[in-house]
């Protein structure tokens, strides 16, 4: 019986190690009790008890492992705990890891794929892995920011690409452009899921949406010259409206197929403005002779273009004097403001000078009504604007020569000098007209003083003895009459003194 309960003890003590529970211990005691193995027991409990030590040393050294491989801190054991509940335990955690390295690992997968597929999209290199290690919780999450960032690139040039594509295409149409190289077809034809957005692609991409839109440009800038020229011919050629409007109808925007139209418009307008040469620059001539007149050119200037009065018609000709009529163009245009200011001047001078040429008119003195101070009135006027617009111009010429270093010339002189001399001309001939005029009226007092005193001395000598009251009679007439003349003669070189100090400026 002591052996027994030593025995029995024993077993209990391996039981309690082992972590059996109290109904197993039970149902073992009366295994025990009904068949009397209770040696036997011992060392199969015994065994039970290595094998369970062994499993757990066996499970910790996996656990280890797997806790390796994930990069995971290892797990504090619980203590007081049976060996039961701890082989238990550690075949859970062993059951845990293993479900998250297979997870890992899946995930891992996933995650390799989708990066491979972004970088044959992006042409980037893949991500950096150690392809036989499992990714820890952070470097997966490194992994999983790196993707967001590829994706986000990704989707950026993906509009970059559709915006870019959709452009070039536009401009292809415009222009008739067919794909020459490789990476133009692939942008064109290409399945645009499976084109590839690198960095190099995209900015190809651009270069070639710019290159078509210099061309495009560069079109546009041709077509704009091409109307112009042929607004131009429309005009020399006299086409009607009717025609313009038709054509203009089919050339309106800039593509290809419109500047060949245009191209085509403008060749069939220059033959015919070959086959009208001569007529063209008979025209561009009156052209020049009108802008020579705005321009205020003097002969010495009209001279300088030779080609004005050749005679042998032809395109080279005709383009001489294209070029002359532009370069006069410009330079009214240039000097617009100044020409118009002189033209004023100019029309203000030949009123000036009509109203002199009336004034200046003798009959004028037998008028009634104050027309003598009317007269006066206006030659103040007329002299008074012209005295503004002269300083107007002159101020607004030496800013301009000033600024330019350039003179301006009217009739090849400068302005100042071209208005004196009109001055002087006009006092000059003031002055001959009015020699002129004394000299005849003095020619004329003469002449009448002589017949006067002839007929006087022919009636003494035919008067008798007799006839002397009838003589004496017709001579206080005579006398009376040759005084009111003189007295007018007087007053009309009066009248012309003050009308010569009126008019000139010096005065």
């Amino acid at each position: 019986m002591a052996y027994f309960y030593k025995a029995l003890d024993q077993l209990h003590e391996i039981w309690d190690f082992i972590g059996i529970p109290e109904d197993q211990k039970l149902q073992r005691l009366k295994i025990v009790r009904e068949h009397g193995l209770l040696d036997m027991m011992i060392e199969e409990e015994k065994n039970l008890k290595e094998r369970i030590l062994k499993n757990i040393d066996s499970n910790r050294e996996e656990q280890n492992m797997l806790l390796k491989e994930l990069k995971l801190e290892p797990v504090l054991e619980v203590e007081e705990t049976t060996i039961l509940k701890l082989e238990k335990n550690l075949q859970t955690q062993i059951q845990e890891l293993k479900r998250q390295k297979e997870e890992r690992i899946k995930e891992q997968k996933l995650l390799r794929e989708q990066d491979q597929k972004l970088c044959e999209i992006l042409q980037v290199p893949p991500y950096n892995l150690d392809s036989d290690s499992i990714l820890s919780i952070e470097e997966l999450n490194q992994f999983r920011n790196h993707l967001a960032a590829l994706e986000k690139t990704k989707a950026s040039q993906w509009e970059a690409f559709v915006t870019t594509k959709k452009q070039i295409l536009l401009c292809m149409e415009d222009l008739d452009y067919s794909p020459e190289t490789n990476f133009e077809r692939d942008v064109v034809y290409k399945d645009e899921e499976t084109f590839c957005l690198s960095l190099e692609n995209i900015t190809a991409l651009k270069n070639l949406l710019l290159e078509l839109e210099m061309k495009k440009a560069e079109n546009e800038v041709v077509c704009e010259g091409l109307l112009s020229r042929i607004g131009e011919l429309w005009e020399w050629l006299h086409i009607s409206a009717q025609e313009r409007e038709a054509l203009a109808m089919l050339m309106t925007g800039s593509k290809s197929k419109i500047r060949k139209m245009l191209q085509s418009e403008l060749d069939r307008l220059e033959k015919l403005k070959i086959e009208n040469v001569k007529k063209m620059i008979e025209e561009i001539r009156v052209e020049l002779a009108l802008y020579w007149e705005k321009c205020f050119y003097n002969q010495q200037e009209k001279e300088a273009f030779t080609h004005y009065h050749e005679e042998d018609y032809s395109e080279t000709l005709l383009q001489f004097h294209d070029a002359e009529i532009v370069k006069l163009k410009q330079y009214y245009e240039k000097h617009k403001e100044f020409f118009e200011g002189v033209q004023k001047w100019e029309k203000n001078w030949k009123l000036f000078l009509e109203f002199e040429r009336k004034t200046s008119d003798p009959s004028r003195f037998m008028n009634r009504g104050g027309n003598l101070l009317k007269e006066e009135k206006q030659r103040s006027k007329f002299q008074k604007t012209l005295f503004k617009l002269e300083e107007e111009l002159k101020a607004q010429i030496e800013m301009w020569e000033k600024e330019y270093s350039k003179t301006f010339v009217v009739n090849g002189q400068k302005f100042t000098e071209y208005v004196m001399e009109q001055w002087e001309n006009f006092h000059f001939k003031k002055d001959k007209e009015k020699m002129e005029r004394q000299l005849k009226k003095n020619q004329q007092t003469g002449a009448e003083r002589h017949s006067s005193k002839s007929k006087t001395i022919s009636k003494k000598q035919g008067l008798g003895p007799n006839a002397l009251g009838k003589a004496c009679k017709p001579l206080l007439p005579s006398w009376y009459k040759l005084f009111t003349k003189k007295c007018l003669l007087d007053m009309a070189n009066f009248f012309d003194a003050f009308l010569y100090s009126s008019a000139c400026p010096a005065a």
